[in-house]
């Protein structure tokens, strides 16, 4: 990963391979960012620059140029930041992202500062993250052929503010960075060496020497516990599936919350088979335990006063001669039983036990997170997550503490009538309901398992659909690059943090 520091040092003097800086769109172009702090001879050069290139100053907008007067680097490098937008109305995403693209196209610089005119020290935090997050690369397996060829991140960055500052700018953002690294890294590993045993090790290892303490559960535990759901999708496959329960207890925690993630290490769609094209991108149907397991291992790293129970619900989905077939009847945790009706909708089945087992810890909040439903991209496309829910206080929380950290997020309706589609003449309900609204279906099902708490009212449950953002299949962006995402890491991190 990058290296950041801070710097005050004047940045026309910085000897170093880069100097990024910010354009807006102006009426009739780029415009560099107000607070751009450079000689007038050089910030007149710029202007011409960015004049004659046609650069209009949009979002993901680079601009390279050389030999600039009155600078020590090598190349200036002006990136865009766009307009607010009812998707990005925050101007520290905004800021955000063009660091990402800043630094995305330094692939095998040694050094840049990262001076983004005034918006630097007002939203310092987010382009520190910016910068962190698009400096990634996942480059474990390449062969030695492309391996030598392969470019490495930038390795040094510098972010340009003045003065002096409280808050550890560099320290925060490099602790959420490397969650969403360590989560994009589990999603692009390749479900033939990420398996539920083989996750359940990594996180195990990563979690040492922290204040997260783990418990993996194994198929005859998961068998003793009654969780039939994770137990019905897992037995077509000779991986057998786990339940990873992380705790985190600070001392004086102001609250408790529930993580849960669905890990399905590959989805085949079972003996529903998934046409061979689906199945291409099915190593990332686990980026939600990727991103609870990510995201609890930082709070701890945080020290965030607010206690967490995570629930990993790994299980690979198979087509063995034990897998599991429509028509079967499960009993899940707690005792309700199901009807399978489509074998390629196992998701709600491991995540209903791990919400389940959630429940029973009467916590202040349970947020489940994962790659439920393709419905949830037809309605909100692949960057947009879907946060649904039974409380109308915590679904606008968790999707205000999403949109605040930078992730999109849509709060969408859970519909009563929904509940009857899924009524079974020969179990306690169907895991499917009607196609329409299947987003909301497959949300409903889950509800079924949210429980009680102490005083008989239903706990307080959300549900975040990631089905869309989570694995990037098309060009990086920002500082989001091709493949794992890490979709959900700050969101669940600056929920936590709500609470506290």
């Amino acid at each position: 990963m990058t290296t950041l520091t801070l710097t005050d040092s004047k940045i026309a003097s910085a000897k170093v391979d880069a100097l990024v800086l910010a354009s807006t769109a102006g009426e009739d172009g780029a415009v560099l960012a107000e607070g751009t702090d450079l000689p007038k001879g050089t910030l007149a050069h710029l202007t011409e620059s960015l004049t004659a290139t046609g650069a209009t100053g949009k979002a993901n907008e680079v601009a390279k140029f050389a030999a600039v007067p009155g600078v020590g680097a090598k190349v200036v490098v002006v990136v865009g930041t766009g307009k607010p937008s009812a998707t990005v109305p925050d101007a520290g995403e905004r800021y955000r992202r063009a660091a990402g693209a800043g630094v995305r196209a330094l692939e095998g610089k040694d050094s840049a500062v990262f001076a983004l005119g005034s918006a630097g020290a007002e939203h310092a935090s987010a382009i520190a993250e910016g910068i962190l997050l698009g400096s990634y690369a996942f480059q474990t397996f390449l062969g030695e052929g492309k391996s030598a060829k392969a470019k490495a991140p930038l390795a040094k960055a510098q972010l340009h503010l003045k003065g002096r500052h409280k808050e550890d700018i560099v320290g925060r953002a490099t602790v959420v960075a490397d969650a969403v690294r360590y989560a994009r890294d589990l999603v692009n590993t390749p479900p033939n060496v990420l398996f539920p045993e083989s996750f359940a090790h990594s996180v195990s290892k990563r979690a040492g020497g922290s204040k997260v303490s783990l418990e993996v559960w194994d198929a005859d535990k998961l068998a003793a516990e009654g969780c039939g759901g994770i137990l019905g999708v897992g037995q077509g496959s000779g991986r057998p599936p786990r339940m990873v329960v992380m705790t985190y207890r600070p001392a004086r925690a102001k609250a408790h919350l529930a993580f849960v993630g669905k890990g399905i290490t590959f989805d085949s769609g079972g003996l529903c088979i998934k046409p061979g094209g689906s199945m291409i991108t099915m190593k990332c149907d686990m980026a939600g335990a990727a991103a609870v397991a990510a995201s609890v291992l930082a709070l701890a790293e945080l020290k965030v006063p607010v206690a967490v129970t995570g629930y990993l619900c790994l299980a690979e989905n198979m087509t063995g001669d034990l897998a599991q077939r429509p028509g079967d009847i499960v009993t899940m945790r707690g005792g309700r039983t199901v009807e399978i009706i489509n074998t390629d909708a196992e998701g709600r089945l491991v995540m209903a036990d791990g919400i389940a087992l959630a429940a029973e810890q009467n916590p202040d909040a349970i947020v489940d997170i994962a790659t439920l439903t393709g419905a949830a991209v037809i309605a909100l496309g692949d960057r947009t997550m879907a946060v649904m829910g039974n409380d109308e206080e915590l679904r606008e929380r968790v999707t205000n503490a999403a949109v605040g950290a930078g992730e999109a997020a849509w709060a969408m309706p859970l519909p009563e009538e929904i509940r009857a589609t899924m009524d079974s003449p020969v179990a306690d309900l169907k895991h499917t309901g009607e196609r329409a609204g299947g987003m909301m279906v497959a949300a409903k099902f889950l509800e079924e398992f949210v429980g009680k708490d102490e005083s008989g009212a239903a706990n307080k449950w959300s549900h975040i659909d990631i089905a869309g953002p989570a694995f990037n299949e098309k060009s990086a962006w920002g500082y989001t690059p091709t493949g794992g995402t890490g979709s959900g890491v700050r969101a669940l991190i600056a929920l936590a943090q709500s609470y506290a």
